[in-house]
C-alpha cells in the first residue's frame, strides 16, 4: 500500500524508525485481517488509528467462526474427513513400502470412521509385526493426517509400556491413572487419539482397564468415547505373520496376493495366547473390541533399498544407487538359508546412511 504496509504469515510489516518492523501476535493478525477485508487500497495515518482501535474487537468477532479460530489455535479434529483421508492416502503411498495390506486396511478403516457421523464405538486398531516394518511410522502418519501437529498435537497421546508402566507391582495404580487420563482427554476432545507402544512388554491385565472405553456404550458418566481412536503397537504375532509370508514365497505365490483373511485370525489368536504380550487372554480380544488386527509383513531386500532411496531424497542428497546397494547389503536377513527378510526392517537404515555422508 501507499504507506508501505505488508501482510505476512506471522503478522503485519509496518514502516517504523530505522526500517520495517513486524507487528506480531493477535493484534498484528487482527489488523492484518482488517486491512485485508477493507476495500481501501491505501492506509492513511488517521485511518490507521481507527483500525488499531477496532482491531481487538474485530478479532474477537471474527474468531468466533470455527475455521478462523482454528487458524490461531489448534482445534479438536483440525481436518475434515475428506482432507484427512487424502493426506493419509498420499503419505502411505509415498512413504510406506512392502505393506499392501496395511495401506488397504488403514485407509479404509480410518477414512470410513472419520466420515461416520454416528460411530457405535471408538476405532481400535492393533498393529503387529517385526521391528522396523513400519508400525510406529504408520501411527505417526495417521496422527498427522488428522492433526497438523501429528504426534505432538495436544489431542494425540502416546504411551510406551517400559516408560509409563514399568513396575508390575504398580498395576492397580497404573489402571487408575490410565482411566483418569483417557477420561479427561476425551472429555476435552472427543476425537482424541491414543497410541500404546510396546504392547508386547505391557503387564498382562493392565490394558483391560480401558475395556469400557472401547465398548459399545453411548456414554459413560456423561462422556462419549465413540469418536476416539485407539492404536496398539506390538511385535507379538510377528512369527505367525512371517510363517504365512514364507509359505506364500515357497509356494511361488506373490506377496501382493496375500489378503487380510489369510493373516488376521491367526495373528489375533497368536497374540491372545502369547503370555509375554499385554493382550494375553485380554477381554479386548475376547469381546471382539479390536476392529482390525493389522499385519505388517517382513520387509525384503528390495523394500530396504526403497527406504534408503527415500531417506536420501528427504535429506536433499543425489540418489546414488551404489550407496543404496551398500547400505542394503550391510543389513542381515532371515531365514538363515533363504535370507529373504531383513531382520530389522528399515529401522537401522537411517543411521547406516550417516556413515556415507558428513552431516
Amino acid at each position: 500500500a501507499g504507506w508501505g504496509w505488508r501482510l505476512a504469515g506471522s503478522g503485519l510489516w509496518w514502516p517504523g524508525g530505522g526500517g520495517m518492523k513486524l507487528l506480531r501476535g493477535p493484534l498484528g493478525a487482527a489488523l492484518g485481517l482488517v486491512l485485508l477485508l477493507s476495500p481501501v487500497q491505501t492506509v492513511e495515518p488517521i485511518s490507521l488509528g481507527l483500525a488499531l482501535a477496532g482491531a481487538a474487537s474485530a478479532l474477537t468477532g471474527l474468531i468466533s467462526y470455527p475455521r478462523l479460530y482454528c487458524y490461531f489455535r489448534e482445534c479438536c479434529l483440525q481436518r475434515e474427513g475428506a482432507r484427512a483421508g487424502a493426506a493419509l492416502q498420499e503419505d502411505l503411498d509415498k512413504k510406506l513400502f512392502g505393506q499392501h495390506l496395511v495401506k488397504k486396511v488403514i485407509v479404509k478403516a480410518v477414512i470410513g470412521f472419520l466420515n461416520n457421523t454416528n460411530p457405535k464405538k471408538p476405532l481400535t486398531l492393533s498393529l503387529h509385526g517385526w521391528t522396523g516394518t513400519g508400525k510406529n511410522f504408520v501411527s505417526k502418519i495417521i496422527a498427522e493426517s488428522i492433526y497438523q501437529g501429528g504426534v505432538n498435537s495436544n489431542y494425540v497421546h502416546q504411551f510406551v509400556s517400559t516408560l509409563h508402566f514399568p513396575h508390575a507391582h504398580s498395576i492397580s495404580q497404573y489402571k487408575d491413572q490410565l482411566q483418569s487420563w483417557i477420561r479427561g482427554n476425551v472429555s476435552a476432545c472427543g476425537r482424541s487419539i491414543f497410541i500404546f507402544d510396546e504392547m508386547d512388554k505391557m503387564h498382562a491385565g493392565l490394558i483391560d482397564s480401558i475395556k469400557p472405553f472401547l465398548d459399545y456404550y453411548e456414554q459413560l458418566d456423561g462422556v462419549s468415547y465413540r469418536r476416539a481412536i485407539f492404536i496398539f503397537l506390538s511385535n507379538a504375532g510377528a512369527e505367525k505373520i512371517t510363517e504365512v509370508a514364507l509359505d506364500f514365497w515357497k509356494r511361488g505365490k506373490k506377496r501382493e496376493d496375500m489378503e487380510l483373511k489369510d493373516l488376521e485370525a491367526g495373528v489375533s489368536l497368536s497374540v491372545f495366547n502369547n503370555k509375554n504380550s499385554g493382550f494375553w487372554h485380554s477381554s479386548l480380544i475376547d469381546r471382539n473390541l479390536i476392529d482390525y488386527f493389522v499385519p505388517f509383513l517382513p520387509l525384503e531386500y528390495k523394500h530396504v533399498k526403497m527406504c534408503v532411496r527415500v531417506e536420501l531424497e528427504s535429506r536433499g542428497y543425489m540418489v546414488d544407487e551404489e550407496i543404496i546397494t551398500k547400505v542394503a547389503d550391510e543389513l542381515t536377513y532371515f531365514p538363515k538359508e533363504e535370507k529373504i527378510y531383513s531382520d530389522k526392517g528399515c529401522k537401522t537404515v537411517f543411521t547406516k546412511l550417516d556413515f556415507y555422508y558428513d552431516l
